[in-house]
C-alpha cells in the first residue's frame, strides 16, 4: 500500500524503528508484506533499479516478508509501486482487502498496566489516566495506514506500530475524545480499502 503525506509523530515513530533510510514528514511510503517472505529481497531490488526510492526496512519474520520505501517524492514510490506489480505479474487489485478484527478502548489507564506497556513500546510513553485505544487488522502491514490516518483526524500520541506477522496492532493514547476520534479514523480507512477476499 502507499501512504501519502506521511504524519509528523508517525514518520517519527518509523524514524526510531527502521533499519535503514529514516522517513520524513510529509514523505510518501510503499509498505508491503508477502507470502512466502523471501520473495521480499527479489522485490526490493527490482523497485530500487527501476525508482529513485529509498528502502528503510525489509525484513523476513517466520511467515511473511515485509518492505517500507520511501521518497519525499510520490511519483518516485508510484515507480517503485509498479514495478513490484510487474515483478509479480499482479495489480493492486490483486492484494488482500484488509478487516478490522478488533478495536478496544480503555478508558483512564491504571498505572500498573500503564508501566507494562510502556516496557515494550518503541513509541511514546504511555500516561496512567490516560485513554488507549487498541486496533487489530489483518493483514499486517495495513495498521500502518490506521497509524497515519488516527494522526490526520485526532490529537493522538502513537505508543506503538505492529505491522509484521499476522496480526497488525496499533496503541494509541490521549483524551478520551481523541482517542475514539482516532481509532474511529483509522477503521474507517481500513474498511475502506479494496482488494480480494480471502
Amino acid at each position: 500500500m502507499q501512504i501519502d503525506n506521511l504524519q509528523p509523530k508517525f514518520a517519527a515513530y518509523n524514524g526510531a524503528t527502521v533499519q535503514g533510510s529514516v522517513p520524513l514528514s510529509g514523505d510518501t511510503v510503499l509498505i508491503g508484506e508477502m507470502a512466502p517472505g523471501n520473495g521480499v529481497f527479489t522485490l526490493i531490488d527490482r523497485a530500487l533499479k527501476a525508482s529513485a526510492v529509498e528502502a528503510t526496512s525489509q525484513l523476513v519474520e517466520r511467515e511473511f516478508g515485509f518492505f517500507i520505501l520511501r521518497s519525499p517524492s510520490n511519483a518516485e514510490v508510484s515507480a517503485a509501486r509498479d514495478a513490484i506489480l510487474a515483478e509479480l505479474g499482479a495489480s493492486m487489485t490483486d492484494r488482500l482487502k484488509p478487516s478490522v478484527e478488533s478495536t478496544q478502548i480503555i478508558t483512564s489507564v491504571e498505572p500498573y498496566q500503564a508501566q507494562l506497556l510502556n516496557k515494550w513500546r518503541k513509541g511514546a510513553l504511555l500516561v496512567p489516566g490516560q485513554t488507549l485505544g487498541i486496533i487489530e487488522c489483518s493483514p499486517a502491514a495495513y495498521i500502518s495506514v490506521a497509524a497515519n490516518e488516527a494522526e490526520k483526524s485526532a490529537e493522538i500520541d502513537i505508543v506503538e506500530v505492529r505491522a509484521v506477522g499476522r496480526y497488525g496492532r496499533l496503541f494509541i493514547s490521549g483524551s478520551e475524545d481523541s482517542v475514539k476520534a482516532g481509532v474511529e479514523a483509522a477503521t474507517s480507512a481500513i474498511n475502506a480499502m479494496d482488494g480480494q477476499s480471502t
